[in-house]
């Protein structure tokens, strides 16, 4: 590369730069992948599910985790009424289900109908069959997140699936494949 090419790259790169906008936050962070997982929760004998890639690790001692939830979502009363819910993350073939609960205004009742899952034996939430782990949680806390509420959970139980069906990622607004064995 060219000197000449550098600054011309440096140019373009400092002219993307300027006000944050919800639409270049998207891109930008679009371009961070993750993994992608599904959050259960049961409510009133009704089962809640959606479709998460703002989850993580937060601590080993104790073990906790966080997950962000959209204030405005279904879900979000299901899992601040509830307060034990469960993170199935999905292997590569989880992507017609993983697509299925982001659906924004699917039906409550039978949602979960099409796909494989058996209960959690702590929470009894839904457990997806189509995960490479399981983790159970009870709430530890819960923090104010903007648009979102930051649900820390305490893991209380942790199961692993099947690795060799790989792991389902989101990159750029779509779904990828990661680490498929034969």
């Amino acid at each position: 590369m060219t000197t000449s090419d550098a600054t011309a790259r440096d140019a373009v790169t400092r002219a993307e730069a300027g006000s944050a906008t919800v639409e270049g936050f998207r891109r930008a962070v679009g371009r961070f992948a993750t993994g992608v997982c599904v959050v259960t929760a049961v409510d009133e004998g009704k089962d809640h599910a959606m479709t998460a890639n703002a989850f993580t690790s937060v601590s080993l001692d104790p073990l906790l985790v966080l997950v962000c939830v959209e204030t405005e979502a279904r879900f979000h009363d299901a899992i601040t009424s509830v307060g034990e819910w469960a993170v199935s993350i999905l292997d590569a073939t989880a992507r017609p289900a993983a697509a299925w609960l982001a659906t924004r205004g699917r039906p409550l009742h039978g949602q979960l109908d099409r796909i494989p899952f058996r209960r959690g034996p702590l929470t009894g939430a839904p457990l997806l069959d189509q995960a490479v782990a399981w983790l159970e949680c009870r709430t530890h806390a819960l923090y104010p997140g903007g648009d979102h509420s930051i649900v820390v959970g305490d893991v209380t139980s942790v199961g692993l699936g099947e690795e060799s069906r790989g792991v389902l990622l989101y990159h750029r607004s779509s779904y990828h494949a990661l680490g498929v064995r034969p």
